[in-house]
């Protein structure tokens, strides 16, 4: 099971840093980039203590609490909701709504890892549960409008990633995997593979309805740069 752990590690920092560079790259989105970029880096962390023994002394362990309070509190719900309407409303934050957005999850971050396993606190936990809620709400509404597009598996991917991602954020506070060790190293390779598959399945959903957009003549501009598709389906920038 620990091996299983290392490569689910493995898997979601690999869609971290490859989707959230495509997502800076491609799309200009650097609300989605930086915080794909911030779970590889997270996973890149978690690797490290993991091949390291996961010693709970380790210097990396405030560094993964860190970095989950952050995703867990505004990183993979505000910002992802914020990054995501870009293609769902063609709204493109301005640079203080990005920076902001990323100062809050920065603070958030930085309280709410005091919180730690095996202890419970209902108030952070509640917290936790109800901002997962609302970006569930969103998440539908985006997979909802791959569908209507025609891109059907996406939506389809993009469902499924979001209701293991809400499964996965209530064995976290609120229920345990009957068997599972001290170290909860079952819920974490599920977690972990979750995670990457979410990485993964939204940045595909984002690029269709990007790709739609853009055929319909919908899609923000930004900068001084025109988009044009790739081969590969991948836009590409040139300067006007």
């Amino acid at each position: 099971m620990e091996l299983l752990c290392l490569l689910a590690d493995i898997w979601m920092t690999f869609a971290g840093f490859v989707y959230g560079w495509k997502f800076i790259r491609h799309y200009d989105n650097y609300l989605l980039g930086l915080e794909w970029l911030i779970v590889g880096t997270s996973g890149m962390n978690a690797l490290v203590w993991l091949l390291l023994g996961g010693n709970q002394d380790s210097l990396q362990v405030p560094l993964v609490y860190f970095f989950d309070a952050f995703s867990r509190s505004f990183g993979i719900t505000l910002i992802v909701v914020l990054g995501l309407m870009q293609v769902t409303h063609r709204y493109k934050a301005p640079l203080a709504v990005d920076i902001a957005v990323f100062a809050l999850a920065t603070g958030a971050g930085l309280y709410l890892q005091q919180f730690r396993f095996p202890e419970f606190d209902l108030g952070p936990a509640t917290f936790y549960l109800v901002v997962n809620a609302l970006t569930t709400l969103f998440l539908i509404y985006f997979s909802l409008r791959l569908w209507r597009i025609g891109a059907k598996r996406l939506a389809i991917g993009a469902g499924l990633a979001t209701a293991a991602g809400t499964a996965v954020a209530l064995m976290d506070d609120f229920f345990r995997i009957p068997g599972d060790d001290a170290t909860r190293t079952t819920f974490y390779t599920l977690a972990l593979a979750t995670w990457g598959f979410q990485l993964c399945a939204y940045y595909f959903a984002y690029r269709a309805l990007h790709n739609h957009n853009a055929r319909m003549g919908a899609e923000p501009m930004s900068g001084q740069h025109s988009v044009t598709t790739s081969d590969r389906g991948e836009p590409t920038t040139s300067a006007r």
